[in-house]
């Protein structure tokens, strides 16, 4: 009988956990607003009165980064209260080898307060030199959490992602968050360690998706941390916290990196994401298959279940400049890959096109209403089991309208 109301407890527990409130706020509304008529927008307006509830489709981009801080405690709270039921530390090291959440090893000049710090702005490999406007020069500066120890890092404060090129003060160049974000909850953001992180999202509810970022310096690191250390070093600390790998779906743009979690440490290498960043590479062609090495088959048969593209490379357009599946999204679900888009959210005002997320249907988005005819395109027709929102409570609205857990 022990035994028996022990296991009940424990679903019990993971059911309130898949049941949690959602806090969805005015946003989803405005997009539904938007919106071109039609039935799309019928359906949505059903739902607009809720209630609504966590879900694993909805990925917490760095936290809720339209408005906070990203990868501080804040901008994680924020992201779960929104609904998101996975939320991402993008992982790098310090320079004694400690995992913080950054979204880069060296963007420490943009995303906090070091150029402010005179003893911590000492140890940039670049001070801030200011715009030249003479001479066209821009302004310049790089930190990295490399150069400084966990100590000096806990010492700092996130601001809002941004830096002015064109700035001739320290001041211009640090204070130039974008017009359609925020500084209004920027005042208090508390950087975290990735196992500060695992604590935090444990506690909240959520399961983890840490991507493992590429080092900015040589490695082996100091001669000796090589990056398969790295890699474990990631690992490792979900296994010190006590978190079931089927929570945790660690990612990288290193296909190597996630051959090694699906060697080493096959219980988390199942959930691994591979980050198809190949479109950046000489001779790849999104539309070309042949271009595609190793191709959707060769991936499935190395053993990688979880395929996490640009939204944009999900998305095609017909003869009749509708969104449509892409043939790259066609032949990853041929060869029963699990699909992950990223990332809602952080292109700003949609009017115009919509910027490099959405660049391969760019004539059919003509404004922030069409941010909900790309989702739906996503998650019905392509079938993607999440997408990363830089403000999860969009997401969060479509799952819960559509029934996607």
């Amino acid at each position: 009988m022990k035994a028996f109301l022990a296991v009940l407890v424990v679903t019990l527990s993971a059911f309130a956990v898949r049941a949690e409130p959602a806090q969805i706020g005015p946003r989803a509304a405005w997009l539904v607003d938007q919106m071109d008529e039609g039935p799309l927008k019928a359906e949505l307006a059903q739902c607009l009165a809720g209630p609504f509830e966590r879900s694993r489709f909805s990925i917490g981009h760095r936290g809720a980064a339209l408005q906070f801080p990203e990868h501080t405690r804040e901008s994680y709270v924020a992201a779960a209260r929104m609904g998101a039921g996975i939320v991402e530390c993008d992982v790098t090291f310090t320079e004694d080898r400690e995992l913080v959440c950054r979204h880069s090893q060296c963007d420490l000049h943009t995303t906090t307060n070091i150029l402010a710090i005179p003893a911590l702005a000492a140890t940039c490999r670049q001070p801030f030199s200011p715009a030249d406007p003479a001479t066209g020069a821009k302004a310049t500066a790089e930190c990295c959490a490399s150069d400084i120890t966990l100590a000096e890092f806990r010492q700092l404060t996130a601001k809002m992602d941004a830096a002015d090129r064109n700035a001739t003060t320290l001041e211009g160049y640090m204070n130039a968050t974008a017009p359609w974000r925020t500084d209004l909850y920027a005042g208090t953001g508390t950087l975290l360690t990735h196992a500060e992180s695992i604590a935090l999202l444990d506690g909240l509810g959520v399961d983890f998706t840490p991507e493992l970022k590429a080092p900015a310096v040589a490695m082996p690191f100091q001669g000796e941390y090589g990056q398969r250390d790295y890699a474990q070093a990631l690992i490792d600390e979900y296994k010190a916290a006590g978190i079931e790998p089927g929570r945790v779906f660690a990612q990288s743009f290193d296909l190597d990196d996630v051959r090694y979690w699906i060697a080493a440490e096959p219980d988390f290498g199942a959930q691994a994401v591979y980050l198809d960043g190949r479109y950046g590479d000489d001779g790849f062609d999104v539309i070309d298959p042949s271009s595609w090495q190793p191709g959707m088959d060769e991936l499935a048969a190395e053993g990688v279940n979880i395929l996490a593209p640009p939204l944009w490379m999900l998305l095609a357009l017909d003869g009749e400049q509708r969104m449509v599946p892409s043939a790259y999204a066609g032949a990853a679900k041929a060869a029963g890959l699990d699909l992950i888009a990223w990332t809602l959210e952080r292109s700003g005002p949609l009017a115009g096109g919509g910027g490099w997320y959405y660049q391969s249907v760019k004539p059919a988005i003509d404004g922030d209403g069409d941010l909900f005819a790309a989702l739906d395109v996503l998650g019905r027709e392509v079938g993607v089991r999440g997408v990363f929102s830089d403000w999860p409570a969009t997401t969060t609205f479509y799952a819960n309208c559509m029934g996607l857990e």
